[in-house]
């Protein structure tokens, strides 16, 4: 199977799995559905098979040696969704044993294995033979939409430029968040690019939720509401049970608990789920910093699709704009980050209430401070928020910034020294 090269578009994630292949005798690659690993992967590799066809499963379930291509010419050799055949991973290890050669398989997986399968189909981690790297959709300078002309490595090393970016259009930030990342989904008529998110949720709905035990659909969907109503926010199990649940007593709620865990679980194996974790390091009063992690969908696309928002029902409200707006920028961040091999985070202050939106933490320890704000209008609030960050911090961040929706330019303010980029024109 050949990839369209003509279609095709270059992934941040596709140096790292170079690096990767140099190094492991196999490399998985992690991440939901339509994401574009296996495009990504055909790309890198020289030899296919899929473990969705019906007639290759059943053989690697019979014999899981028989899939393998022995040929060095056609290495490394992709197997797309090995977790359909769990013992296939062990094979692929000791494959790997066999040899001092590096690269010799790509294995993708859209699902991670409940732990009990876990416990009885694989038996060793694959540390030392099998590089993990985690997919995610295509982020706005992947898909074309950033013109890339701030960096967050420039602007770390002090090295961005002013810039003019020209204006976006709020209605173009709408349509980015009702389409998403989804390669499939970057072409399409914009009276259509609703369509790929809604049947990814009505595909986790009526299949996913259910291949190893039955689940309640309908407790699910109110779930998922749950999870998009609350995009972006730090919210505990208990605000989301008492957003789906009715409960009377305490063995109700002990009930529910349970399957919110269990819900939560199988959302989170479907990599359809990300969280933010706290930053609390070199604050003055660490034991106010609030350690709970903000929950988001993968894709901002899906929590528009849960609430059945369209471009037009975002620009009638600017308050949940906002918070899509804010899920949407850090997607790309947490890409972004990967690919520096840095970490997002955000802050709170659990007795002041002083939040800062996202924390970047760089490979060689530096951090940096970003708030978001869909509009220009905001931008002073931010400045103020970012400057009362900074006095409370022992180790003072390599940079503040705040990312806005509509800017016409990167701009680095004279006297806080707080950059001001558009989204549309941020890179790693």
């Amino acid at each position: 199977m050949e990839i369209n090269k003509k279609k095709y578009r270059k992934r941040l994630i596709e140096k790292k799995l170079e690096d990767y292949l140099s190094v492991f005798g196999a490399v998985s690659i992690e991440g939901p559905k339509w994401c574009g690993k296996t495009w990504t992967s055909l790309k890198h590799s020289k030899s296919e098979v899929f473990m969705d066809d019906d007639d290759v499963r059943e053989m690697a379930k019979l014999d899981v040696k028989s899939i393998f291509n022995n040929d060095l010419n056609k290495k490394p050799q992709l197997i797309d969704e090995w977790n359909l055949v769990p013992t296939i991973w062990d094979a692929v290890r000791r494959e790997c044993d066999k040899t001092t050669e590096k690269g010799n398989f790509i294995i993708t997986g859209s699902t991670t294995l409940p732990s009990k399968i876990m416990k009885e189909k694989v038996h060793h981690s694959g540390a030392g033979r099998i590089g993990r790297l985690k997919m995610y959709t295509m982020s706005l300078y992947e898909s074309g939409d950033s013109s890339g002309k701030a960096s967050l490595n420039a602007i770390l090393n002090n090295t961005q430029e002013t810039v003019n970016t020209g204006n976006v259009e709020i209605l173009h930030l709408a349509q980015l968040l009702i389409r998403g990342g989804w390669p499939a989904n970057i072409d399409v008529s914009k009276d259509k690019i609703g369509l790929i998110p809604k049947s990814y949720i009505d595909t986790v709905l009526n299949i996913d939720i259910n291949e190893e035990k039955r689940r309640d659909k309908n407790k699910m969907k109110m779930l998922l509401r749950s999870l998009a109503r609350n995009e972006t926010s730090i919210v505990g199990n208990k605000t989301i049970i008492k957003d789906i649940e009715e409960y009377e007593d305490g063995t109700e709620l002990l009930s529910s608990r349970d399957t919110i865990i269990d819900y939560l679980d199988v959302l989170d194996r479907l990599h359809l789920i990300e969280n933010q974790e706290a930053y609390g390091e070199n604050y003055r009063s660490p034991n106010r910093v609030g350690k709970s992690p903000k929950r988001h969908f993968t894709d901002p696309s899906l929590a528009c699709s849960c609430l059945g928002l369209t471009p037009e029902k975002l620009l009638k409200d600017l308050n949940t704009f906002g918070f899509m707006f804010e899920a949407l920028v850090e997607r790309d961040l947490r890409i972004y980050m990967d690919y520096l091999d840095g970490h997002l985070y955000h802050f709170r202050d659990n007795i002041t209430g002083l939040e800062v939106d996202s924390i970047l933490e760089f490979q060689g320890g530096e951090y940096a401070a970003v708030e978001i704000k869909l509009g220009y209008n905001q931008v002073e609030e931010a400045k103020k928020s970012l400057l009362n960050f900074y006095d409370n911090m022992i180790k003072k961040p390599a940079f503040m910034c705040v990312i806005v929706g509509k800017c016409p330019a990167v701009i680095k303010d004279k006297e806080t020294g707080i950059y001001i980029v558009p989204i549309t024109a941020l890179k790693p």
